[in-house]
């Protein structure tokens, strides 16, 4: 891979799958590489275990098992080539606002968030060390109007 490889990619070639980020290239290489190992692990194992194994039904059923770790090979490959296209960011200054619509959203998916106090040790301290705790301890639902919106 050379340096331009691993820049950053245009916000226009990256797209959202599954809940993570993926450019386009490389998911595009990431299927061709992926049909083309499992497939060729499915041939070749038919083609060797045909004459090798009793029935064709199994020799069959041994090239599948060798198409899925022709995956599983595909999937390290692709891993080792194309580097994930997250960005973690830490610290710098978060506005209120988010974090109470992010708690209201949570509750509304799950209901009541219940109390930190009702907690396990071993979660509150958890909680504590992310510096979430505070957050939940401090979050009051806001009273809904009558039709169940935000007054």
């Amino acid at each position: 891979m050379n340096a331009a490889d691993n820049a950053t990619p245009a916000r226009g070639r990256l797209v959202e799958i599954w809940g993570d980020t993926a450019d386009l290239g490389h998911l595009a290489w990431s299927i061709a590489i992926g049909v083309g190992v499992s497939l060729a692990g499915y041939l070749v194992a038919s083609r060797v275990l045909a004459g090798a194994v009793s029935t064709p039904e199994l020799a069959r059923a041994y090239a599948m098992l060798a198409g899925l770790g022709g995956c599983v090979l595909s999937g390290l490959v692709c891993a080792r080539l194309f580097a994930p296209k997250r960005e973690v960011v830490e610290g710098g200054e978060v506005d209120p606002r988010w974090r109470e619509e992010v708690l209201a959203e949570l509750a509304g998916e799950h209901g009541d968030l219940g109390s930190v106090d009702d907690l396990p040790p071993a979660v509150a301290r958890e909680m504590k060390e992310l510096e979430l705790h505070a957050l939940f301890a401090a979050y009051r639902p806001r009273a809904r109007g009558p039709e169940g919106a935000a007054p």
